[in-house]
């Protein structure tokens, strides 16, 4: 259970910019994986995946505007401070962007909360988890869980050990309070979308954002991660909103960006750099994705 949280946290880690400050360790979090991040004062459309278990994302500083959508729908806005929280353990991903306030960094701590301990704790309230689901929460304020997660966040700092006594009754304390506000019941006959483990979806992300130069090969991505061709392509699609391939042309396209941005390379070079031999093959990816021309890009 460690594993699978931690690959979880790992792979939206990548995902989502910022500094980590801070990060769970030791026995005391066998059951929950947290993390704390200072992020930057603004981030444009960026793709959150999809994941398994209970997320909590806390505000701990500052006060930001950020907006959410689902792959299909509208933007939704919401103004952020100190103790507001986030909600999810949705089964497709979603695109987010936010606007920081500078008055003072903007801090938030991520908290995954293993299947292990939402089971045994529904169980001790009598409810059966396979029936249960958290639902979506933006942009709210609880002064439990506000005052539960100082504590852990206070625990996450430390420099000494944690105690483990005092990590899981907050843990503990924690699912009760939102299994009792924050859960619904579903119907354990829906069918849940083949989602693509967190450790998978990190190795081949991995692999492409290290080989933009190279032809995409689906064939090499499903052996990499133990699957079937098919069986890749649709459990990344399910997790990331869109195909092995369609990812890996969006990737060349924002590193042609910073290169258009940050060196003086010819656009010629750039189309090499990032797999293009065709200089007019490049520039007809780059229209189509950005709706400008490389040229002009560079001129914005």
């Amino acid at each position: 259970m460690r594993s699978s949280l931690r690959a979880a946290s790992y792979a939206l880690e990548d995902r989502i910019p910022g500094r980590k400050i801070g990060q769970s360790r030791g026995e005391a979090w066998k059951e929950a994986e947290a993390q704390i991040f200072r992020r930057s004062q603004q981030q444009e459309e960026v793709l959150v995946p999809a994941v398994a278990e209970p997320l909590l994302v806390w505000v701990i500083s500052g006060e930001a505007q950020i907006e959410e959508r689902e792959l299909t729908g509208e933007w939704t806005k919401a103004e952020v401070r100190t103790g507001s929280f986030f909600l999810t353990q949705t089964d497709a991903p979603y695109l987010m962007r936010w606007q920081v306030r500078p008055e003072r960094p903007f801090e938030v701590l991520h908290l995954y909360l293993g299947l292990t301990l939402v089971d045994r704790v529904a169980r001790s309230l009598g409810l059966n988890s396979l029936r249960l689901r958290m639902r979506d929460v933006s942009a709210a304020q609880d002064a439990f869980i506000s005052g539960v997660l100082t504590g852990l966040t206070n625990e996450i700092q430390r420099a000494h050990s944690n105690s483990s006594l005092f990590v899981n009754g907050l843990l503990e304390s924690l699912t009760i309070h939102l299994l009792r506000h924050y859960a619904e019941t579903h119907s354990t006959r829906t069918h849940k979308p083949a989602q693509l483990p967190a450790w998978k979806l990190r190795k081949a992300l991995d692999h492409m954002e290290t080989h933009l130069a190279e032809p995409f090969d689906l064939d090499f991505l499903a052996d990499l991660c133990g699957m079937s061709r098919f069986h890749f392509s649709r459990s990344f699609h399910n997790t990331m909103g869109q195909t092995p391939s369609r990812w890996f042309v969006k990737q060349r396209v924002e590193q042609a960006k910073k290169l258009l941005c940050q060196s003086d390379k010819s656009i010629i070079e750039i189309a090499l750099t990032i797999g293009y031999e065709s200089p007019s093959h490049f520039a007809q990816v780059f229209r189509r994705e950005t709706g400008v021309s490389p040229r002009d890009y560079r001129k914005l």
